[in-house]
């Protein structure tokens, strides 16, 4: 011990002192609120940066800034995963009578619920093959009302995520539906469909993928929050882990920064009693 205090030239009774003192507010403080912010970084299953951290805090009663979360966060080397963004590819045919205007028009506020839908379709790999994945978002909360999955990337994969959709809302009506310009949102099967139900269809120009980026952005978010880090062996394992992420994670707890860092059905029910 001697030589460790001559080495770093501290005297030997100052080297015990600071052993033995009491840690300072702010340092028991900093580790209070590094467990916490461990804590939310795990719940979000690693995927929260430092201001959705930040404001499951605030929610939990801590009092603290962006940028001490920030500096605990890097303190602990916790960083979200990077977002990885890549596009589906649809090479079925296009019936021009199904082409509908762009409607929606990067509008993507809603003043209420069931006022604009907007959807779209991805694809997952397992070993057996992709699983396509079809889903409905309510751009007023960013809610996920509608999803579906299938072995083949046909119309009725996406006119199955529409009927949830309807189902789950109660056939609300003057619906606005905004997909991109897919050979199954275009086929005569779904064009029946949104007319039978009452649904005013709008549809992206070709080739602008910023005409739907509230859907994107969602996939975006699965994918990097959840797929992109995993192996499937079968169809279903994706089936499960998509389920899980949308119904058990990202409608009732997932803090989104368009909704002010709440969850979608949080959002709702904060409406609701407004």
């Amino acid at each position: 011990m001697a030589l460790t205090c001559d080495t770093l030239g501290v005297s030997r009774s100052g080297f015990y002192a600071w052993l033995t003192r009491t840690p300072c507010k702010r340092r028991t403080e900093n580790e209070q609120l590094g467990r916490a912010v461990h804590h939310s970084f795990i719940q979000s299953d690693r995927t929260y940066g430092a201001r959705r951290v930040w404001h499951d805090l605030l929610a939990s009663g801590y009092r603290c800034g962006l940028h001490r979360v920030e500096r605990l966060m890097q303190a602990q080397a916790l960083r979200a995963r990077p977002r990885r963004r890549s596009l589906p590819i649809d090479r079925g045919e296009r019936p021009v009578i199904g082409i509908a205007a762009n409607v929606l028009d990067r509008q993507f506020d809603a003043s209420a619920p069931n006022r604009k839908w907007v959807a779209d379709f991805t694809y997952i790999w397992s070993a057996e093959g992709w699983l396509y994945l079809a889903v409905v978002l309510d751009l007023y909360s960013r809610r996920v009302i509608g999803w579906s999955m299938k072995a083949e990337m046909n119309a009725q994969l996406v006119a199955d995520a529409l009927m949830m959709a309807v189902w789950r809302r109660g056939k609300p009506e003057s619906v606005m539906h905004h997909s991109d310009r897919g050979s199954q949102y275009t086929s005569e099967q779904f064009q029946r469909l949104l007319l039978e139900l009452g649904v005013t269809c709008s549809m992206s120009r070709a080739g602008n993928v910023w005409d739907n980026s509230a859907m994107e952005s969602f996939f975006s978010s699965l994918k990097t929050e959840r797929l992109s880090r995993k192996m499937f062996r079968t169809r279903d394992d994706i089936r499960a882990e998509v389920f899980d992420y949308i119904e058990r994670f990202y409608n009732p707890v997932r803090r989104h920064s368009t909704l002010g860092y709440v969850s979608p059905i949080d959002f709702e029910q904060q409406a609701q009693l407004a």
